[in-house]
Formats: C-alpha cells, structure tokens, sequence
C-alpha cells in the first residue's frame, strides 16, 4: 500500500465562505460607499499635502467585543466631528492580532474566545461591525495580517497598515501593491527603518501573485501597483522611540533617497510609548509641538484607545470588564480625547503659519 504524504499533520478541514457571499450577506450601502470613497481621497490629499489636517488612527489595540467598540465608536464620532476642520479621524478596527508565539490571535480567528476557531463566524462578525461603525459617520482602518482575509472586508477599509512583523513579507508588499486604500508600512520591531522604505518603494511597483477572487477562487493577480504607500514610526526595541524631530528628519531623508513620499505617520504606541500606555500622550506631546512650528512632514499619529483603560488578561470562564484591552493596554477614551484635541490645535497652528 501506498504510504500517504500530504496532509500529514492536518486535523480537520472546515468549509470557508467566499467573500463575494458574505458581501452579498453584508453589502455595503451608499452613504458607507461614499464615507469609505471620500476618506479614501481625503487620506491621499493629506500624504500629497494638499490638505494639511493631520490624520488620526485611533481606537482599541484589537477588537475582542464587537458591542463595547461599536459603543467606542458612537462616543467617538462627536469628538472626531468637531474635531474634523483639523484631524481626519479614522477608527482603528483590528481583528488580527500577530503572535511572537502563541495566543489569541484575533476576533476572526476565534470570535468566541473559547478555542473553538469559527473563522466564518469571526468574518461575518467583523464586517458587520465595520458596517455599524461606518453608520457611525467614522471610517475605519486595519491592519491586513492573513493576506487572504482581506477579501472579505477590504471594500469598507479607509486606511490600512502592514505591520512592523510583516513589512519585510513580500507576500504583504504584493498584497498592499493591489490595496484599494493608502496603506502605512510600519518599521521594523528593532527600529530599522530601511525594511519599510524598502516596502514602499515595492508596493508602488506592479506584481503578480496567487490568490483569491472575491469568488473564492484561486487565481495569480495583478496589481497596478499603489502610489499611497507611506512609513509609520513606532519606535524600536534596538532604537527606542522614533518621534523626534531629528528621527522624523532622518526617515525623510531615507524617503527622499527611494523617491518615495516624504512624510510620516507616527504611532505613539509600541515602541515609542515604551509599550507603557500612559506614555502615549508624551509622544503625542511632542508630535503636537513639531507640527505647531510648521513641520509638514508629519502627516498624522496612532493612538491605542478603548472604553477603559489598560488592560486585563483573559481566562475561560472569567469575566470581562466591559471595554477594556485583552491584548495591549490602551488609554481610555476620556484620556485620548484631551490628546486629540491638543493635536488638532497644533494642527490649526500649522495651517495658520503656512505662507
């Protein structure tokens, strides 16, 4: 008899939806098309300078309660609509969670947070609450971790990242060359800013990659290439923070050197906040004093935010205190919006200076 060799270490096989039915399922409507459409535009006036808000990616490290975020969202969106005439505000919707090792690895992963791994139900739960929190008025923004999970949602994301793991992926530069948003290409974990650079200028060139269609099918596609890639400062655990003025001056020039964009997105997480939430409003601090004395390079900021603040562990059979991170420690809501609003301000100080 023949000895078996493939599949040797797969325990089960599980049916997965395609994205073209759970859209059909889930459609996106015409005022969320036009929300996505106009941010999308607003996003790439912004990374041209033609339009010298600062853009603002906030809301939880990772989405754990589909109930407690979309009530984040709804407490959210006055804040960002005052706030508008200087911050275009962007919901931060992470529902992939990247792992040194092991852990949970996100809503769509196991949307239970039992081990019980129901993807189709983990994706229909995550475009349904992309959907509300569009109804909101506020678009949203991911990070693109698995680079087939993308399909099912991408048509209702604004603004995306590739994380500091994956920039140097170059499955994850195929993918952000064919992203129909801007995307931000984070530095890598230890600082190095040149992986990034690297990505962006790839992800502006066309290639060709297997796949899947929105049908489900597998296919090599082909991308045109996306003129919106841009770098994300976070901080390193070699270079430590990375929002300074002479490091913001530094990333520039590298950008310069790969004819790529010029400016920056700083998050005032990670490695720039020490991994310590608290400190996320000094590095906010000091992004806001740059931009009031007219630094132009700097075009927006990250913050990790929730309902509560911190961060709590989670066990089976415990219960959760509503609104706060299961994976890192965010600020609260009521401490993040004295931050944007400080932001804003240095923001207007910046438009009023300029010639």
């Amino acid at each position: 008899m023949r000895q078996p060799t493939a599949d040797l270490r797969i325990r089960t096989a599980r049916p997965l939806l395609s994205p073209a039915i759970l859209e059909e399922d889930l459609p996106l409507p015409d005022t969320g098309a036009a929300l996505v459409s106009g941010t999308r535009h607003a996003i790439g006036d912004i990374l041209a300078g033609r339009d010298d808000r600062l853009l603002a990616v906030v809301g939880p490290c990772s989405i754990h309660d589909p109930a407690a975020a979309l009530d984040y969202a709804k407490k959210l969106q006055p804040a960002a609509a005052r706030l508008a005439r200087d911050l275009l505000v962007v919901m931060r919707v992470y529902f992939e969670k990247p792992r040194t090792v092991v852990g949970w690895k996100g809503l769509i992963n196991d949307p239970d947070l039992d081990g019980s791994f129901q993807v189709n139900k983990g994706l229909r739960v995550a475009r349904q609450l992309m959907l509300d929190i569009l109804a909101t008025g506020l678009p949203v923004g991911t990070e693109f971790l698995d680079t087939t999970l993308g399909q099912y949602y991408a048509d209702l994301v604004s603004w995306s990242a590739i994380g500091a793991r994956t920039a140097e992926s170059q499955i994850h530069r195929e993918l952000a060359s064919g992203l129909s948003m801007p995307v931000g290409f984070k530095n890598r974990t230890d600082g190095d800013l040149q992986v990034a650079v690297d990505a962006i200028v790839s992800a502006r060139h066309p290639h060709w990659f297997p796949s899947l269609t929105r049908e489900g099918a597998p296919a090599v596609l082909a991308t045109t290439g996306n003129d919106q890639a841009h770098l994300v400062l976070r901080g390193g655990s070699r270079t430590g923070p990375n929002f300074s003025r002479e490091h913001v001056q530094q990333a520039v020039q590298l950008l310069r050197q790969a004819d790529a964009a010029p400016v920056v997105l700083i998050d005032c997480s990670h490695g720039n906040s020490g991994r310590q939430h608290d400190q996320q409003p000094l590095a906010a601090a000091a992004i806001a004093a740059q931009v009031a004395a007219g630094e132009r390079a700097i075009i927006g900021f990250m913050l990790e935010s929730n309902l509560a603040g911190g961060r709590q562990a989670h066990e089976p059979g415990r219960p959760l205190v509503y609104g706060q991170s299961i994976t890192d420690a965010c600020l609260s809501l009521t401490e993040t919006v004295p931050v944007l609003e400080q932001l804003a301000q240095a923001a207007a100080m910046r438009h009023a200076s300029k010639p």
